[in-house]
């Protein structure tokens, strides 16, 4: 058996490497890059208290259900609770006789704040009902529940006058009245169509029309935020605003950009105000974005002369906030962490993390035809642009029948895992769709620990995972096919990443996972990626940004001739700001501007301090190669390989349009970059 990582120095190095898996958030403590959370938070809403933000989202047929994730600057989250561990025991909830829930479950939760208390509303599909739940401390509970009829895409809002409201429906968009304590329908309440035929606005031929309803009232208006769909274009946002809640509403298009719509509004502890819309990423799932928003003439204005800009400044800047949807778990507490939920109703007498101290146990209890009807997975969401997700696995009770190990996780699924054949174990590569699962590949496995791969690759819709197994946990193997990702309305989520044991024979064995581990970034075959610290993937293109005066490098004047000078300068979105990365068989990599085609090199091929880094074609001259050197910190040196100076600032400037050129490594924070993906 693997022995579990005790040393100190162990410690510190899995701490670096896995604590926090980017999420395509900050690039630095001053500015942001959308999308916020490269990662399935679909339909979130957002309150904020005091100074601290509050966000729910849709987790359908996960559970617990329903995230409660918080934070201080509206750009790094952290899950602090769930509202619900199960909403039922039904057959289709807990993956009995043939039923399943998936795509249904909760949907498109309202979040709102009251008087001391927080209430959360969301219909089920699966129930046919709207839950409003509520409670006085959001990260600690307990809840209270009360059960309505069903009531699409719902959103609540607490009148001045004491009145409560849902607002809700689909083309129509209706208003019903609610109890004060909001918890029921209010007899003999409003119940009325307050804005017919709603995605008109957006023209008269819709895919989907207005729905996923956000009610606000600000400075005395009340304003309901939709999403509908026009045909040829993509998700657009739409705004309605009425002095009165009963109307008459007049409404605009908000934005039409990109597909990045359906949310609401918050404003900061400063008076700035933000949407956390989402946009549909392919098979990673729904990301969510912060979009800046103004007011004109009491209108909400969103983005930029109707665009989101590429960066934008930090919405509440020199505050701590965590960044933790994802997380590696080496199962050493005896519960388990708020990132994993449960594929529908877990059975939690079939999974233990106490049986077995640092293990997480899964046991079958049933029979079952393949994971999709498998109880008791377990997972976590994929992130972009890359994911990699890595267990090591003890098999040695699993009986006759039993499959386990690692999937990616949707309708059309794959996994890599163990499989035991009367007295004999395998390795194998499953792929499936629905319907039965299908063997790729399989391996004789002479041996009860096993360790097993899954890597996503969500880099311009690319939607591809990997599937790998080694013998001791560092030598990868390649195994089975490579599976095309898809997200699928059946499913209706993102990817995942699946811990998973089940039986097609018989019950009462079970498998112990010694760990979880999860990077944004895939390492193949290798056991750490490219380059021990590689933090690039060769091929894609990166923008190179100075830790110092957070400035990017670019040519200057935008020049695609030989000798054009490297300088830094705002990031503006220009293409000669992007640089594609290329590893060299000597593990050094060119650099190439994606404007101008020439590589990054020094002038004259110097080898002095201050030689000047400029733009040439690539003619294989070694000063063309760059090493990329860890710092410690996320940050990297770039030392060039013919002169073994590094990459700097002249005079370390924080000033736009100053020259890069190489120096001695002397320690100064100009040499430090950092790389902020592009495709």
């Amino acid at each position: 058996m693997r022995q579990k990582f005790c040393l100190v120095l162990a410690t510190l190095t899995l701490m670096a490497v896995f604590i926090s898996p980017g999420l395509h958030a900050a690039e630095d403590q001053n500015s942001f890059e959308n999308p916020i959370l490269w990662a399935d938070v679909p339909d979130p809403d957002v309150i904020r208290v005091g100074n601290a933000f509050y966000m729910t989202s849709t987790t359908m047929h996960m559970n617990p259900g329903v995230p409660i994730m918080k934070s201080y600057d509206l750009v790094h989250w952290e899950i602090v609770n769930y509202v619900y561990d199960t909403l039922g025991d039904s057959d289709a909830q807990a993956l009995r006789n043939g039923q399943n829930e998936y795509g249904k479950g909760s949907w498109a939760s309202s979040l709102r704040y009251h008087n001391g208390t927080y209430y959360v509303v969301f219909s089920s599909s699966t129930a046919g009902n709207t839950f409003i739940y509520k409670t006085r401390d959001i990260e600690k509970g307990p809840w209270t529940r009360s059960t309505i009829g069903f009531y699409h895409d719902m959103s609540l809002l607490f009148d001045d006058d004491g009145r409560v409201y849902l607002v809700h429906g689909g083309g129509d968009i209706r208003l019903t009245e609610l109890t004060a304590d909001a918890s029921a329908v209010k007899p003999g309440g409003l119940n009325q169509v307050i804005i017919p035929n709603a995605s008109l606005v957006a023209g008269p031929n819709v895919g989907l029309p207005a729905e996923g309803a956000h009610i606000q009232k600000i400075n005395g208006k009340y304003y309901i935020f939709l999403i509908t769909w026009p045909q040829g274009k993509g998700r657009t946002q739409l705004v309605f605003r009425a002095d009165r809640i009963t109307g008459p509403y007049e409404g605009r298009v908000a934005l039409d950009f990109a597909g990045v719509a359906q949310g609401g509004i918050v404003d900061t502890p400063d008076g700035k105000w933000y949407g956390m819309l989402f946009q549909d990423h392919g098979s990673v799932g729904r990301t969510p974005f912060l979009v800046p928003v103004t007011w004109q003439n009491a209108w909400p204005v969103f983005g930029v002369n109707g665009q989101i800009p590429a960066q934008m400044p930090m919405p509440v800047p020199g505050v701590n906030s965590n960044h933790k949807i994802v997380a590696s778990d080496e199962f050493d507490q005896t519960r388990l962490p708020l990132v994993w939920q449960w594929n529908h109703n877990p059975d939690n007498n079939l999974w233990s993390l106490t049986e077995r101290p640092g293990f997480m146990r899964l046991k079958t209890g049933r029979t079952s035809t393949g994971i999709l009807d498998a109880r008791n997975s377990l997972t976590q969401r994929s992130i972009g642009p890359e994911s990699s997700g890595r267990i090591a696995l003890d098999v040695s009770r699993m009986k006759s029948g039993d499959y386990a190990g690692l999937a990616a996780l949707q309708k059309n699924y794959g996994f890599v895992g163990v499989k035991m054949s009367g007295n004999s174990k395998s390795i194998i590569m499953v792929n499936g769709s629905g319907t039965a699962p299908v063997e790729v590949a399989s391996v004789p496995l002479a041996q009860n620990n096993v360790y097993f791969k899954v890597e996503m690759d969500f880099k311009n819709n690319t939607d591809k995972a990997y599937f790998y197994y080694s013998l001791d946990g560092n030598r990868w193997t390649a195994i089975g096919n490579t599976l095309q990702m898809s997200y699928t309305l059946p499913h209706f989520m993102g990817y995942r990443f699946a811990l998973f044991n089940y039986a097609t024979q018989s019950a009462g064995g079970y498998v112990d996972f010694d760990y979880f581990r999860i990077e944004n970034r895939m390492t193949g075959t290798g056991g750490s990626g490219e380059s021990p610290q590689s933090p690039v993937q060769s091929g894609s293109v990166y923008k190179l940004r100075n830790a110092h005066s957070s400035m990017v490098i670019g040519i200057s004047g935008m020049s695609t001739v030989n000798g054009g000078q490297a300088v830094q300068w705002n990031d503006n979105g220009s293409t000669d700001h992007q640089w594609r990365f290329d590893r060299l068989s000597s593990g050094y990599y060119k650099l190439t501007n994606i404007h101008s085609g020439k590589v990054l090199g020094v002038e004259n091929m110097s080898t002095a301090n201050g030689a000047s880094v400029i733009q040439w074609d690539d003619n294989g001259t070694a000063d063309h190669e760059w090493q990329l050197a860890p710092v410690g910190d996320g940050s990297y040196k770039l030392v060039n390989r013919h002169s073994g100076k590094v990459l700097g600032v002249d005079g370390m400037s924080k000033t736009a349009g100053a020259k890069i050129l190489q120096w001695d490594d002397n320690g100064t924070a100009d040499h430090n970059w950092t790389f902020s993906f592009v495709r």
